[in-house]
């Protein structure tokens, strides 16, 4: 009984760890569920909108990669990036918020990066945000979850930022009640066209554990 006792307290003392290693941080547009022990995303979620894309002076990408002023101590990260062959990838693009000053800087805290591979981040990854805005532009709004999965260990720089093994993006048309979903290895060698890389919504709630709701 004491061994069994002692057990369930582990457990539960482990199950309480794991929870605070991950800490939610909302900005404007985007809520970010951030891993301080692997200093990436679990998840970032955002409805991206037609007027977030449509105005008359959208702004230039300022391409100012900083510490997120609400966890600044976890994500003071470009140290970590410099000279590591990876990408500091964006979850909530900065391209889907240059229409607004405050979110566009907003999206360059490294509580919203990644590290990526370049020839994901600037290949079928930017492709797939270039239809996810497209849809937006088309269809009002879209839900957009984005995020990644580290499992393999490989870490960059001196804060040990976690590599992804998979980056996996989520796309609900509120208008069609129709949901894409796509999950890519963070590889140099990735190719082919994005369909081959279009999964079922339960594929990536297998992958991440999280379940996905289409509220806002």
């Amino acid at each position: 009984m004491k061994f069994c006792f002692r057990l369930f307290s582990i457990l539960a003392i482990a199950a309480v760890v794991c929870v605070a290693q991950n800490v939610t941080i909302k900005h404007k547009v985007y809520t970010t569920v951030f891993s301080k022990s692997k200093r990436i995303p679990v998840v970032v979620k955002w409805w991206l909108t037609r007027a977030m894309l449509d105005c008359p002076n959208p702004m230039k990408r300022t391409n100012d990669f900083k510490p997120d002023p609400k966890l600044p101590s976890y994500t003071s990260l470009a140290n970590d990036y410099k000279n590591s062959g990876y990408d500091q990838g964006h979850n909530c693009d900065a391209a889907d918020n240059l229409c607004d000053t405050v979110a566009e800087h907003e999206s360059f805290y490294f509580s919203n990066m990644c590290p990526q591979t370049p020839r994901l981040n600037s290949g079928i990854w930017k492709r797939l945000e270039d239809s996810c805005r497209t849809l937006a532009l088309k269809y009002d709004s879209t839900l957009v979850w984005c995020g990644s999965v580290a499992t393999s260990g490989k870490t960059i720089g001196p804060d040990k930022v976690a590599v992804p093994n998979y980056c996996w993006k989520i796309a609900y048309i509120k208008k069609k009640n129709t949901t894409m979903a796509f999950v890519f290895p963070n590889t140099t060698t990735l190719s082919g066209p994005l369909l081959q890389y279009r999964v079922k919504l339960d594929s990536v709630k297998h992958l991440t554990g999280i379940t996905f709701k289409k509220t806002k």
